[in-house]
């Protein structure tokens, strides 16, 4: 800690997995593995949209922006959660901790609008099926893309702004293998009952919008299927 009239935390000590060396070293060579087939596995989704030209459709187009977002939901903190299963001390600075959380909440925000375009995207193609190309072109595709993207920015910063602003001045172990903000937030010298509320609300606001915004896509999608279905089969004939 800095000394100065209010000594200030200037690293979090993180609490990961814990046991006998040859138990970290069996979580090391687990997590290393798991890890590396979500990045390998999302990767080859992107590469394989990327090269195939059959596959440059808007679906397709926003699967692999949703495999990315997953990659990088995978890297923002689980590498130094790998490393750390080798060390005996597990800190992380102040602003790593703060892009931790930076990050994590863009790439969540983002991943969560992101599955609203795809679940526009099939509204799309099953509802309007004529009107298809002509309402999800390149351009509409794109952006759905950036605007996913500016949500994820803006809910990160609206929850960051007021963090890094925050007194940490006592306690500097965090509990968890990351900087997750809701425990971050306890470990500061202040009361921050208004910042909890406030921090709950505009991250419960974009999870329930995009899980209402999906859940009536879908369900739209499923009644027009089921009346479809049902004007397609046959009458029964008079006995």
């Amino acid at each position: 800690m800095d000394q100065g009239n209010n000594s200030r935390v200037t690293a979090f000590v993180l609490h990961s997995l814990s046991g006998p060396q040859e138990l970290q070293l069996f979580y090391f060579a687990f997590f290393t593995l798991f890890y590396s087939s979500i990045v390998l596995g999302n990767l080859l989704i992107v590469l394989t949209v990327l090269s195939e030209p059959a596959l440059h459709t808007p679906m397709y187009f926003l699967l692999s922006n949703v495999s990315f977002i997953n990659v990088c939901l995978s890297t923002f903190a689980t590498p130094k959660m790998i490393v750390d299963f080798l060390k005996e001390h597990r800190t992380i600075s102040f602003e790593g901790c703060m892009a931790q959380v930076f990050f994590q909440h863009i790439f969540a925000g983002s991943e969560m609008m992101l599955l609203v375009a795809m679940a526009y995207d099939r509204y799309v193609a099953i509802c309007q099926p004529l009107r298809y190309a002509a309402i999800m072109r390149v351009r509409k595709c794109t952006g759905l893309v950036v605007g996913s993207w500016l949500t994820g920015v803006l809910h990160s910063v609206s929850q960051l702004v007021f963090t890094v602003n925050l007194p940490f001045c006592g306690p500097n172990k965090v509990d968890s293998f990351f900087c997750d903000l809701p425990l971050v937030i306890k470990l500061t010298c202040t009361d921050t009952y208004i910042f909890e509320k406030l921090m709950f609300l505009g991250s419960g606001l974009i999870a329930m919008s995009s899980f209402v915004l999906s859940l009536i896509s879908y369900t739209v999608i499923l009644v027009t299927v089921r009346r479809r279905s049902s004007a397609g089969m046959p009458r029964p004939g008079p006995p």
